[in-house]
């Protein structure tokens, strides 16, 4: 990244980080992957139970294996073998959970996250439930507001995400949103977090890279 460029989404990311701040919400800015892992240490104690939702930010990350590590109980829906019973009572349990951890789909300038969901498990968790939410995402996920929000989840992270499952939807032949009606859509649920009740319940870490979709 150029310094003109560095510039640039630095003064998006400051407006970003007060905003989401003003909204109760804790900010962390860290450069990269190593920084990323060391503040996320700092945040879960040891042995305390630990949740995630569904996130390509996870894995590229290398988060998954962080949390595999041995150092926490780890609800871990993505292990092999794992059944569809087990996996829903992860979902259960992922509400009496420490810590939830996943990304989110956008966040706005002005301090809001945005999520579209198919089941609504990840946005659930991310409303009630963990104790602590920690939110990971990469700088290309910040947005200047909700209508920017909309756009870029519906016909860019949205149809990317339904190709990556393999769904038979319109977006995954045509690669953008048309709003089907279809059985296998993913994008069921929208929801808007513009402030927390409690302070500091969710922490966003914004990590200095595109990561995601």
């Amino acid at each position: 990244m150029n310094d003109t460029l560095a510039w640039y989404v630095n003064k998006q990311v400051e407006r970003t980080i007060v905003n989401l701040e003003k909204h109760n919400m804790d900010v962390f800015f860290v450069n990269d992957e190593q920084a990323l892992k060391e503040k996320i240490t700092q945040l879960l104690l040891p042995h305390s139970t630990v949740a995630i939702g569904d996130s390509m930010t996870l894995y590229e990350t290398g988060l998954m294996d962080f949390l595999r590590s041995g150092s926490y109980h780890f609800l871990d829906k993505h292990r092999p073998g794992i059944t569809s019973a087990e996996k829903k009572e992860i979902y259960r349990q992922t509400f009496s959970a420490d810590t939830f951890l996943c990304s989110t789909n956008a966040l706005t300038e002005e301090g809001e996250l945005y999520n579209i969901d198919g089941n609504g498990s990840r946005v659930a968790a991310m409303l009630y439930g963990p104790a602590q939410v920690i939110l990971i995402a990469g700088i290309n996920k910040i947005v200047k507001n909700l209508a920017a929000a909309e756009q870029r989840v519906r016909h860019y992270a949205a149809p990317l995400d339904a190709k990556r499952l393999g769904k038979d939807t319109p977006c995954t032949k045509l690669g953008y949103c048309v709003d089907c009606q279809s059985d296998n859509r993913i994008c069921n649920d929208f929801v808007v977090i513009r402030r927390q009740f409690t302070k500091g319940r969710i922490k966003v870490m914004i990590v200095n890279k595109a990561l995601g979709y």
